[in-house]
């Protein structure tokens, strides 16, 4: 008789679908067959059943927060059983007691969480069975009978499991004696307030509030771009006057002077460039990649894309979800005709198929052994679904798999991107561009990545004379860096903070270096929500004033260094692949937990939260949700008391008392009004320029201003 453990009850349902099976409470029974001569029993987990232990837990007296307690370091680490699971962990205790059973067979997830979790079950039930280990890559019936026919050695995953635990050791750590550590020191500040530090999350949070630094400090500038309408023949196309390869002229009296020169002048062509660009298919999915892929279609957040994701891989249709590669083995790629037959029953599918190449076999781009380690890229599988049986989110994610796999077999887009450099008279220098595409290929499927917006210049020549029609003077301002969508913060995370544009995706994927793992980013961007460090509103991730506080506390500490998680990850990886000693790793963890205390104290003395404006001290959420005292912006214009953030509005501070109704809406006409704008306001009387106000499908720039006479803000359109 053997005991499986799967890690959740669904997979657990699933592992016993293939064979006659009976349900228990908490477990199946699985008839004798083929597989199981005398039968089995499969239950599960319910996630983690075991944490490491609170500190107070290995000595009383830290459960006080004092400073000359730190660091904190046990010992030995000891796990306790989470009371809300005690009743599960029974009943896999007394399955694995039973003395007909002889064999365990290890059914969590194949991953370093997955392998932590079952084994901390086994260990903390004070059983000593030979144990295997089911490692499988997709939750398909044929998956499972053929994972159950060839089990792993408990010893080839041994490493894993040390990998996972000194990651749980390595965490508590750093988290412990860095949260204690500035939430203790802050305190003295004035930050009424518990500060949650962190391996992974503090360098994820540092990069957050860089660019909102970085946001803060920019100054935008105006700058206006000339541009012509030009006639040759029967063709008419436009330009952007350049000089040296730049178009933005700094003075509007320079540009009116160009464009005064331009008009009514005659035109020749001076140059017209083709460049004929190849776009191969993009890559099979990741887990990193399709969650970014996903926030930027729809506005998943990645723990929704996961959850989901999750649900698709328990139901047989994808392959498993937390894969960190790209690439397929040749025996997966052996499947894939299989696949795409099935696929042809369902519309818009039957549209793409059958495809251009039948087979990937000899396609290095998508099979390649040595590139997958212990999964392979999200695809579907063999079992495929209609996509309309599927939930509506099941649906979006599932077809966007789907296509993506569908388009690999497709040929690659072929376009045209043309450059027309056109003379005024001699002199001044105009340049179009414009694309024509040549062959969609897999562009008929899916497209990425394409400025959608390029026209498709006229067929003109060298030489051509012409003249121009029109000249328009456009005014623009120089933009900030945008802000980080929750997609674009999970491939910050995969990149170290190296971030690059979509383009780039591909090289970039090809590192092994990030914070956190494929499986834990999006649980590390929820935690960050949770400890109220970040609010994301539409997509975008705002760092809160806490956050800012704890960074600026930490500023270039080693722990909020993206380059030293990134590396800790590789050491822990190297651990997994018995290429490193856990017991040395922990060594420098200790080391660096007495660092990051010593570093926290000495830093302290040179803290400054005044804001420069007000001279007040910055405050942030109190325990428990309460408030602290709240950062003034600046002087109330109604009442003369302070101005706060009041979290969707800045307002007066003295409503309670006085109903005082000075408020601000933090968003108007789909515009965010930043807290400098509102000092700005409150200092001066009126902001500067503000571009971007929507009032139907209309824009328009303003100034925000208050009005002495009634009392209000209100746009100010000519402002001296």
């Amino acid at each position: 008789m053997k005991v499986v453990i799967a890690e959740k009850p669904d997979q657990g349902a699933t592992l016993a679908k293939p064979f006659p099976h009976r349900k228990k409470q908490g477990y199946i029974e699985v008839q004798p067959n083929d597989i199981f001569p005398k039968g089995a029993y499969i239950t599960w987990a319910v996630g983690h059943l075991f944490g490491l232990q609170a500190p107070e837990k290995y000595d009383s007296k830290w459960k006080k927060w004092t400073f000359e307690d730190l660091p904190i370091i046990p010992v030995r680490f000891q796990y306790e059983l989470s009371r809300a699971k005690a009743k599960q962990f029974t009943v896999i205790k007394q399955l694995l007691h039973n003395k007909d059973v002889t064999e365990i067979i290890h059914a969590g997830d194949a991953g370093r969480e997955g392998e932590l979790i079952i084994r901390n079950i086994v260990s903390m039930a004070r059983v000593q069975k030979p144990m295997k280990r089911l490692w499988i890559s997709s939750l398909t019936e044929k998956a499972i009978v053929n994972g159950f026919r060839a089990l792993k050695e408990e010893g080839e995953l041994r490493n894993l499991y040390y990998e996972a635990y000194s990651r749980a050791c390595a965490d508590w750590l750093v988290g412990m004696n860095a949260s204690r550590a500035y939430s203790i020191l802050l305190k003295k500040q004035g930050m009424s307030d518990v500060f949650s530090a962190g391996r992974v999350q503090t360098p994820t949070l540092a990069l957050i509030v860089k660019r909102d630094e970085e946001i803060e400090r920019f100054k935008s500038e105006p700058f206006w771009e000339v541009k012509a309408d030009f006639q040759f023949g029967d063709h008419t196309y436009e330009g952007t006057w350049q000089k040296d390869g730049e178009s933005r002229i700094q003075s509007e009296e320079l540009a009116r002077k160009i464009a005064s020169f331009c008009e009514n002048k005659r035109a020749c062509i001076e140059d017209v460039k083709t460049e004929r660009k190849e776009f191969s298919p993009p890559m099979l999915f990741n887990l990193s990649s399709l969650q970014a892929t996903i926030n930027k279609m729809f506005k998943f957040s990645p723990k929704k894309t996961l959850d989901v994701l999750q649900k698709l891989y328990q139901k047989g249709i994808v392959s498993y979800p937390r894969s960190d590669s790209q690439y397929v083995t040749k025996g997966e790629a052996e499947t894939f005709p299989d696949i795409l037959n099935k696929l042809k029953e369902y519309d818009p599918y039957n549209q793409w198929i059958p495809v251009p190449h039948g087979s990937l076999m000899n396609n290095k781009r998508y099979v390649n052994d040595a590139k997958v380690s212990d999964h392979y890229a999200i695809i579907p599988t063999e079992q495929v679904t209609d996509p309309s049986s599927l939930s509506s989110d099941e649906k979006k994610i599932y077809d966007v798999i789907i296509k993506r796999f569908i388009a690999a077999h497709h040929e690659k887009a072929i376009i045209n991107y043309t450059t027309i450099t056109t003379l005024v008279d001699d002199r001044a220098e105009f340049v179009s561009k414009g694309k024509q595409v040549l062959q969609d290929g897999w562009r008929k499927i899916i497209v990425e990545n394409e400025k959608e917006n390029e026209p498709l210049l006229p067929p003109v020549n060298a030489k051509d004379q012409g003249k121009v029609k029109k000249v328009n003077i456009k005014e623009g301002k120089t933009q900030p860096p945008k802000r980080y969508t929750e997609g674009q913060l999970i491939t910050l995370m995969k990149t170290a903070g190296k971030y690059m544009d979509n383009d780039e995706l591909e090289k970039v994927l090809k590192q092994t270096e990030g914070l956190g793992t494929e499986a834990t980013r999006a649980g590390i961007i929820t935690m960050l929500k949770d400890r109220q460090y970040i609010d994301i509103q539409k997509n975008i991730v705002y760092p809160t004033d806490k956050a800012k506080v704890l960074i600026r506390a930490i500023g270039n500490n080693v722990l909020a260094s993206a380059e030293m998680t990134a590396k800790w990850e590789q050491r822990l990886q190297q651990i997994g692949k018995g290429k490193a000693s856990a017991p040395e790793f922990m060594e420098q963890v200790k080391k660096l937990s007495h660092s990051l205390v010593q570093n926290a104290l000495h830093e302290a003395d040179s803290w400054n939260f005044r804001d420069l404006d007000t001279g007040s001290i910055q405050r942030t959420t109190g325990k428990k949700g309460k408030r602290g005292g709240k950062a003034s912006l600046g002087k109330c214009l109604k009442c003369g008391d302070k101005v706060i953030d009041k979290g969707k509005f800045y307002g007066c501070a003295s409503y309670q008392k006085t109903k005082c109704s000075f408020t601000i809406s933090k968003t108007i006409l789909s515009k965010k009004i930043t807290a400098t704008v509102i000092k700005k306001v409150l200092k001066e009387g009126k902001s500067d320029r503000i571009d971007g106000f929507k009032k139907g499908d209309k824009q328009f720039s303003a100034y925000l201003g208050w009005d002495p006479q009634q009392k209000k803000i209100q746009f100010l359109f000519d402002v001296q």
